[in-house]
């Protein structure tokens, strides 16, 4: 008799769970598109911060990737927030990339996925993994760091005297003269950093200034931003139609962008920008220049991890726009740490001063207590009573 067969004795596969594939083969950008409750497929690796919390608002079930989910060069605690919700991280071999097809159905076990009647080895991603990872990814960034300020400090002395020069002096209808400036950008943690920057923005209703995907943040956030600096391609039909003044940022030829991009019907106002440097710099320059009293930015990358993170060569060009801005310059984190610590301070001493009262009172009825009956006895004594 084979007892093997038998349901008792059978060994049964570990399931991790089953459901429809959403398959992302090129840029993160298309998460909107995501619907709920998928399995992601992937062909990309490290998921930033920033993605994997996108990832878990939109509930998906598990991710694969076809290839390393963290590929060590670079640092990133996105695959551990998504461990950490217990999202399954599962790794296959790239080869497999063309049997997932969209919307078809997956079933993943601890070793095997199924799909489409065939059969696929995996590799579960664990915590143990990522840590592995992420080491090696903060040792290679350790010795990235020397010849990265190498590279800033020279391309920094070849662009000097471009940035000595002023930006051509685009006829915006925003006025930016004495105005608060927020530059919203897509760096590490923008869209947290946007939320927590309501306050300000309500308080002070500066000018909303997105650059590339941060003009997609301010929209999803429920504000119209004022203008927006991007490359073109990074420029979405949505901020294209929303009223937006548009500065399509171009270097080292405007027309090049003309040949790539038609304009026409999408926006009244749009303007190109040659400048140097990346977009947000552009952005910054053109604050500073047209008068931007404060420049608050949210999402820009400012640190040389950042630059490093991202696999940039140098950050020669922020520098330089840094060191021209000076003292107006200031990172909403910045703001909020200034800003919140009187509010915590405030209200400890509150705290302090109501429960001060409470037991002053108390004290009080106790001693009015011990009065009335000490002047009881009294009376006794003496013959009142």
């Amino acid at each position: 008799m084979n007892w093997s067969s038998l349901s008792l004795f059978a060994t049964k596969p570990n399931l991790i769970c089953k459901g429809k594939i959403a398959k992302i083969t090129g840029s993160f950008e298309t998460f909107e598109q995501l619907s709920s409750g998928r399995i992601l497929v992937l062909s990309q690796s490290d998921i930033e911060e920033e993605q994997a919390q996108e990832l878990l608002d939109r509930r998906v079930k598990a991710i694969v990737h076809c290839g390393q989910a963290m590929s060590g060069v670079f640092p990133t605690e996105g695959p551990l927030l998504l461990l950490q919700q217990h999202i399954p991280i599962i790794e296959v071999d790239a080869v497999h990339a063309e049997i997932f097809l969209q919307e078809a159905e997956m079933i993943i076990y601890h070793d095997m996925i199924h799909i489409a009647g065939q059969s696929v080895s995996c590799k579960l991603f664990t915590r143990e993994d990522w840590l592995i990872a992420q080491q090696a990814a903060n040792e290679q960034a350790s010795e990235r760091w020397e010849p990265f300020i190498e590279h800033t400090l020279a391309y920094a002395m070849q662009e000097k005297q471009a940035f000595r020069e002023s930006l051509p002096n685009l006829p915006l209808r925003t006025e930016f003269t004495g105005r608060h400036i927020l530059v919203v950008s897509d760096g590490k943690g923008y869209k947290k950093d946007l939320q927590a920057a309501s306050g300000f923005i309500t308080a002070f209703k500066p000018i909303l200034l997105g650059v590339g995907s941060g003009a997609d943040a301010l929209i999803s956030s429920g504000y119209q931003p004022d203008v927006v600096v991007s490359d073109a391609n990074q420029i979405s039909n949505h901020v294209w139609k929303s009223g937006a003044e548009i500065i399509v940022h171009t270097y080292p030829d405007p027309q090049e962008i003309l040949d790539h991009c038609s304009l026409d019907g999408l926006s009244k106002h749009h303007h190109v920008l040659p400048c140097i440097g990346n977009s947000e710099d552009a952005a910054l320059l053109l604050a500073y220049e047209k008068g931007g009293e404060w420049l608050i930015t949210v999402g820009v990358q400012s640190y040389m991890s950042d630059f490093v993170a991202k696999g940039l060569a140098n950050m020669g060009s922020a520098l330089l726009v840094r060191m021209k801005i000076g003292a107006r310059l200031v990172d909403i984190k910045s703001l909020q740490a200034l800003t919140l610590q009187p509010t915590g301070w405030r209200r400890e001493v509150l705290s302090t001063i109501g429960l001060s009262c409470v037991f002053i009172g108390l004290s009080l009825f106790q001693l009015h207590w011990i009065l009335k009956r000490a002047s009881h006895v009294v009376w006794k004594l003496v013959g009142v009573e």
